[in-house]
């Protein structure tokens, strides 16, 4: 599945995880696990909670997604 057939759903991030996942909660009202997506973690991008972030969650399993963008 690529980038572009992710769904792509904004909100906050709540806490860090172990293992570089983050607990995301969305506007919609769940929480997701998310971690950040190769070019995130490739140009050193942080994430830090409070941050708006916009989560590409798949339609086969919408409890997980990859974290694409972090708001100013």
């Amino acid at each position: 599945m690529s980038r572009e057939d992710l769904i792509q759903i904004e909100g906050t991030v709540e806490e860090i995880r172990a293992g570089g996942q983050f607990a995301v909660k969305t506007d919609m009202g769940p929480v997701l696990v998310a971690k950040l997506s190769g070019r995130m973690r490739r140009y050193h991008i942080r994430v830090v909670p409070g941050d708006r972030v916009t989560v590409g969650v798949s339609p086969y399993d919408p409890s997980k997604g990859l974290i694409v963008y972090r708001a100013k």
